[in-house]
């Protein structure tokens, strides 16, 4: 079993940063696995946003982020970053972190992930 918890979310202007936290839990029988952020505006379907290999190294991101979101992995502390630098009214959305448990590369299909967060809003105003 694996528990994420997202925390870091909150209200922003346009042009502003936020740093989101991912924490894991591992159960005993779990390592690291690949990680990676979603989003899901109102009306909108979940997308992905950036993803991370499980002991760090190798990204991916949606494109739109590409220049201005940065992930990353902690393997001691447990935890995933994603770094939102130049927001815009656009990246307004509730933000999710979801662990890979099997995945052997970074994939941006939502199903393919086994566990995830409650979420965290993140507003950006214009």
């Amino acid at each position: 079993q694996v528990q994420l918890t997202e925390s870091g979310g909150g209200s922003v202007q346009a042009g502003g940063s936020l740093r989101l936290s991912c924490t894991i839990f591992y159960g005993r029988t779990f390592g690291p696995t690949n990680m990676a952020w979603f989003r899901q505006a109102p009306g909108k379907e979940r997308e992905f946003v950036a993803g991370i290999i499980k002991y760090g190294g190798l990204t991916d991101y949606k494109e739109s982020v590409k220049d201005r979101f940065t992930i990353s992995k902690d393997n001691v502390k447990n935890l995933v970053y994603l770094q939102m630098n130049n927001l815009k009214p656009d990246d307004t959305a509730v933000y999710y972190c979801a662990a890979d448990r099997e995945g052997a590369r970074i994939t941006q299909m939502a199903g393919s992930y086994d566990y995830w967060g409650q979420g965290t809003q993140v507003t950006v105003s214009s």
